[in-house]
């Protein structure tokens, strides 16, 4: 049985929890394996509305086992929060799985990521303040805390306190801030512990063992392949690898073990925060996918930057994935223009390119080549079938699928869960 991985071909928000919603049905474990709770995902269900930040989309989904791998870092009062709000709604929680190895966002990494990004004026790189960055860091650095932790006082302690060495020192004499205690901060986390112990697994070992006993797992890829902290648009991205590659270092699972490659993508373009974006629209058409689209994050509920389809951003996502196919949301959204720009090269000073630069001075400096689409009035978001879709709205989709690398095989036109049109399976 497959391993499946699902991950974001733009800027994030392309809504990739409907997508694994929709395969959650089909899958028995669905596993976060990256970022943490700065970002969303939004899922609707017989008309609720869910907004999940840290947990896995599957927790949704009876039969499922939701998984939060290695690879994210965890805020446990954000985790504990979205699970008491899911089990007031009627959502059996009991299932969830916690990586032993996962790192723990401390509330000074919350701290040090906020006066950080305001020290840096001009130069923001537009972080959602929640010590997601911070975090990593003290990761790479080989100062962070892990879940596992929480269960040796001795050692809680001792890490806390050669992390705060050298925080307090900035905090105090760049930032002016006030010192942070060591005991408050162990405190605070460790008054989490008996809640965090019957969560707790070797999720490695439980994956692999679901693998080979003919399990399907689904890995869930928090922000987007534009965001990644390696092929992203650096410096403008997250602090983890949010392409295909990060679901085997978040988990613990070999390159091997996965099947397929789904990459939802937007039926145009949505940013938040600072960073190149070639097809930006600072204009009433923005401003119209912005309203229609209800482009807001789900995390901080900033407004999204909006801009057309960027088929040179789909094929270099396409090829840094491996995509096997793609799922297209908020199709819906482009009813009503009479026409359709689609960026098909980027202009950088009269040199032409069909792919994404290499440098990133390119990009910035990069004017979108577009092509126009007709546009169609129909309503759509009921239909369910592709040949019942305006036939311009089928000469869209016909037209960037062959331009971005991989074959379209689900479109969604609609913010219901059954919104959709399936001209592929996703699951083999």
């Amino acid at each position: 049985m497959p391993g499946i991985v699902l991950v974001g071909a733009q800027w994030g928000d392309e809504g990739k929890g409907k997508a694994t919603d929709l395969m959650g049905r089909d899958v028995d474990y669905v596993v976060k394996f990256n970022g943490g709770n700065n970002a969303g995902h939004t899922v609707v269900i017989a008309g609720q509305t869910y907004a999940l930040h840290l947990l896995p989309s599957g927790i949704l989904t009876p039969g499922v086992t939701p998984v939060i791998g290695n690879g994210v870092v965890v805020d446990l009062e954000v985790l504990f929060q979205e699970l008491a709000a899911l089990e007031n709604r009627g959502i059996d929680i009991s299932r969830l799985v916690l990586s032993s190895n996962a790192h723990l966002i401390p509330s000074y990494n919350r701290t040090m990521d906020k006066v950080t990004e305001r020290f840096l004026g001009k130069r923001q790189i537009g972080t959602t303040g929640r010590g997601i960055g911070p975090t990593y860091a003290d990761k790479m650095e080989r100062v962070g805390l892990r879940v596992q932790d929480l269960f040796d006082s001795s050692i809680l302690r001792q890490k806390v306190e050669g992390a705060l060495m050298r925080k307090n020192h900035l905090l105090v004499k760049v930032y002016n801030r006030r010192a942070i205690s060591v005991n408050e901060v162990v405190d605070e986390l460790e008054s989490f512990a008996d809640q965090v112990r019957p969560l707790v697994a070797d999720t490695a070992l439980l994956l692999n063992k679901a693998l080979d006993d003919g399990a399907t797992v689904l890995f869930e890829g928090g922000q987007a392949t534009m965001l990644d902290v390696d092929h992203g648009t650096y410096p403008f991205v997250t602090s983890s690898n949010a392409t295909a590659g990060g679901a085997c270092t978040g988990t613990g699972v070999g390159p091997k073990r996965i099947d397929r490659v789904v990459a939802v993508i937007k039926a145009y373009a949505t940013r938040v925060g600072a960073g190149p974006f070639v097809t930006e629209l600072d204009d009433a058409d923005g401003e119209r996918l912005r309203d229609v689209g209800h482009e807001y994050g789900v995390t901080t509920g900033r407004p999204r930057r909006c801009g057309w389809y960027d088929a040179p951003v789909a094929r270099y996502a396409a090829r840094i994935n491996g995509v096997t196919d793609f799922v297209l949301t908020k199709l819906d959204v482009l009813t009503g223009w009479d026409r359709l720009p689609v960026c098909v090269a980027y202009d950088v000073g009269g040199t032409i390119h069909s792919d994404l630069p290499a440098s990133q001075t390119d990009i910035h400096h990069a004017r979108p080549v577009y092509e126009y689409l007709p546009g169609w009035d129909e309503e759509i978001s009921r239909v369910r079938s592709f040949k019942q879709l305006p036939p311009n709205a089928q000469t869209y989709i016909k037209a960037i699928e062959e331009m971005s690398g991989a074959r379209i095989s689900v479109i969604g036109v609609g913010p219901s869960r059954d919104a959709i049109i399936q001209r592929h399976p996703l699951i083999p």
